[in-house]
């Protein structure tokens, strides 16, 4: 494995164990949200992942990184709305945007930089 691909891991990292914790979050959800809101949710959280999976493998991330920011955007807006629906409660719905803004924190850095985040600069950033 290159130096680019340890590197960019380290935001794959933070973004699995994130889609680890949110699908039993969303499995929590009432039958009615589950398969139109919790599916949404899930299906955006994978593609973050999926995103910074393809960065890592392509010259060309700005395009592919320019998505993911907007993915991640997006989740916040829909986590948002799952509580004020009540579907999370307040300790989740801050657990993930505490996340999700640490992960754009990242990606961010990355598109900056024109390469993936370096331990150092992830420990800096926290």
């Amino acid at each position: 494995m290159n130096e680019s691909c340890q590197h960019a891991g380290i935001v794959q990292e933070r973004v699995y164990r994130f889609v680890l914790w949110l699908m039993p979050a969303v499995d929590k959800f009432p039958r009615s949200q589950k398969f139109l809101l919790g599916d949404r949710i899930q299906s955006l959280a994978l593609e973050v992942l999926e995103g910074l999976v393809g960065a890592t493998y392509t010259r060309e991330r700005r395009p592919i990184l320019t998505r993911v920011n907007l993915h991640l955007d997006k989740l916040r807006v829909l986590l948002r709305l799952a509580k004020d629906l009540r579907h999370l409660d307040l300790r989740r719905y801050e657990h993930a945007v505490e996340e999700l803004n640490e992960v754009g924190r990242l990606v961010g850095g990355w598109l900056k930089a024109g390469r993936p985040p370096t331990e150092a600069g992830a420990a800096a950033a926290v």
